[in-house]
């Protein structure tokens, strides 16, 4: 189910995967540092920028996919066919979620840490 609702979101769907991806491993690798006495904030700038980008990226999906709604109703040539929609829209809604939900499954664990770093007594 999980897979199918994925590449119903389309290509963008790919870099908010890799976007997450990197920034959960960067955030476990923080903690871990964090746990162990470290307590650097280098790496987690990244975390940052993907966090931003996340929902931006689920925003040109939406762009895609409206795009795409567009070209489905353009080529239907006059008819009115209402399903012809429902998969451009489908697309920018799943990439909107994706994104947003992608940034804020970081943001929190992401803010937990930035603060750590900033209180090296902790």
């Amino acid at each position: 189910m999980l897979v199918e609702i994925f590449i119903k979101g389309g290509l963008v769907m790919w870099p908010i995967l890799a976007l997450s991806v990197i920034g959960l491993a960067i955030l476990i690798w923080k903690a871990c540092e964090f746990r162990s006495g470290t307590r650097s904030p280098r790496g987690l700038v990244v975390v940052s920028t993907i966090i931003t980008a996340e929902p931006m990226l689920g925003i040109l999906g939406t762009v895609i996919g409206i795009m795409q709604t567009f070209r489905s109703l353009d080529l239907s040539a006059g008819t009115a066919n209402p399903m012809a929609a429902t998969s451009g829209i489908g697309e920018a809604l799943i990439t909107t979620a994706a994104g947003l939900v992608a940034s804020l499954i970081l943001l929190f664990p992401y803010n937990w840490l930035d603060e750590m770093a900033d209180e090296p007594g902790k």
